[in-house]
């Protein structure tokens, strides 16, 4: 029951001011982890301009960093790594045991005592300026390359990173990775997008995510977005919705083969799930998506790449063959798809570090400009 519950809650976080706090932070929704060295902290963007043309005077940027920057002799910080998180998801995620434990220590491919580790809640997530903070639907209507720009605004403007090592990108932030690696070729020396397609969203994926949007739309509860409580209906929808794209199909007839089974870990899935979700910092999270398409400008990636998608994901199904078909337009780029097994996670399979902590490793010893 704990593990499923664990797999499914990680499907889908003027000089600007900066606060920082140092501590030591584990997730709540995960096993007990090890503690981990960690400083938080909040960049404010003045003046932040949106692609729709909206701007805000202000857009808070939240992190949390592991590890120490070090600078060349230029006095250029050149140790760092962003890891950018899923749909609905935060920094902190990546604090978890099956992706820290297997990742940040000794000899590890993220090893602390190497690497400056830099995880943002993104814009709309955790402790970053959100629709929830106030404005509700008035909040300006950000998509992905809002959220990269205000990524690449965090990392020069408040942490003083000019490049990274590293872009390494789960589900949202596998495509933030794709947008990346377009947008500002060469940022980042290497990429690592982990479950997600470099194409447009439609077809399946497209449809659930605008099912989970009218779902939150259609409950009279929801008031066009000025409720005093959750409209519960539909955010009962939303995170079924997402527990079942986010399963394999396999693990759960292995764990759950009767149907008094399968209910009492739905709902305590539901319940781990459920919590805390406001319904219209959801209905931007899927709307970001609404305009993402990097498929015209591949070949501009020429860092290396490691591109891994897992056989049971509901949400990025290789029967399409779409990565296969598209890892080829970039010169450097190597795609793996984990096969499919009970012992594997559906789309959540991009946190579970012993999959592909080996690839990783090769990535980060592969030389790049």
């Amino acid at each position: 029951m704990t593990r499923l519950i664990i797999a499914l809650a990680w499907l889908f976080v003027a000089a600007p001011a900066i606060v920082q706090k140092a501590q030591p932070v584990t997730s709540p929704a995960a096993p007990q982890a090890r503690q981990w060295p960690t400083k938080e902290g909040d960049v404010a963007l003045r003046d932040f301009a949106f692609k729709s043309g909206e701007k805000l005077p202000e857009v808070r940027m939240h992190y949390t960093t592991l590890g120490i920057p070090h600078r060349d002799a230029k006095g250029q910080i050149d140790n760092a790594i962003m890891v950018l998180h899923g749909t609905g998801g935060t920094g902190k995620q990546f604090l978890v045991t099956q992706f820290a434990d297997e990742l940040y220590g000794r000899g590890q491919p993220l090893d602390i005592a190497k690497w400056f580790v830099i995880l943002p809640d993104n814009l709309g997530h955790g402790g970053s300026s959100k629709p929830s903070d106030g404005l509700h639907m008035k909040f300006p209507r950000y998509d992905y390359d809002d959220m990269v720009e205000a990524q690449r605004r965090m990392l020069t403007e408040g942490l003083g990173v000019q490049s990274l090592q590293l872009i390494l990108g789960t589900s949202m932030g596998c495509m933030h990775a794709f947008v990346w690696g377009e947008a500002h070729p060469g940022f980042a020396r290497r990429l690592a997008p982990f479950a997600c397609q470099s194409v447009a969203i439609a077809g399946r994926n497209r449809m659930w995510r605008k099912m989970a949007i009218d779902a939150i739309e259609a409950d009279p509860a929801w008031l066009g977005g000025e409720y005093k409580d959750q409209p519960a209906q539909a955010m009962r929808t939303v995170t079924d919705l997402s527990i079942i794209a986010g399963g394999n199909a396999s693990a759960l007839q292995a764990q759950f083969p009767t149907r008094e089974k399968a209910e009492a870990a739905l709902a305590a899935a539901f319940a781990s799930r459920g919590r805390g979700v406001d319904a219209n910092d959801s209905i931007y999270w899927y709307d970001a998506s609404r305009n993402y398409d990097p498929s015209a400008n591949l070949e501009r990636i020429t860092v290396p790449v490691l591109w891994i998608n897992s056989g049971d994901d509901f949400i990025n199904p290789p029967e399409l063959g779409i990565a296969e078909r598209e890892v080829k337009r970039m010169p450097r780029a190597t795609f793996r798809l984990i096969p499919a097994s009970t012992e594997t996670h559906g789309h959540g399979t991009h946190t579970w570090g012993k999959f592909w902590q080996a690839d990783l490793a090769k990535l980060l010893a592969t030389p790049s400009p």
